[in-house]
């Protein structure tokens, strides 16, 4: 998989389309990535002892890695990741600017 963690990554599709974030977690069995304060669910909670009380979670949930694009740290575009061999070593680059990633 190309994307890292802390990578800044904007949706292309679904309910948060336009919405940019940092990856958290990457779930590579499922090709799915956590992406921080996006793909919010409310979730409810049951109390599990008698002095706890039940609340409403709010939980983010994994998109796919189809609906999301790498943003580039230099240009600011949305961009496709392209290898490059710099000094002997296998570096991630930017596909417009050319940019070291």
């Amino acid at each position: 998989m190309k994307l890292r963690k802390n990578d800044l990554v904007l949706v292309t599709s679904g309910k948060e389309k336009g919405k940019t974030g940092k990856i958290e977690k990457i779930f590579t069995s499922d090709a799915k990535v956590l992406v921080e304060g996006l793909n919010l669910y409310k979730r409810h909670v049951k109390a599990r002892t008698q002095g706890q009380k039940s609340e409403i979670v709010t939980i983010s949930k994994p998109l796919p890695v189809g609906n999301v694009a790498l943003v580039c740290p230099k240009c600011k575009k949305q961009t496709r990741i392209a290898f490059m061999l710099v000094k002997d070593v296998k570096q991630r680059v930017c596909s417009k600017c050319k940019a070291e990633i």
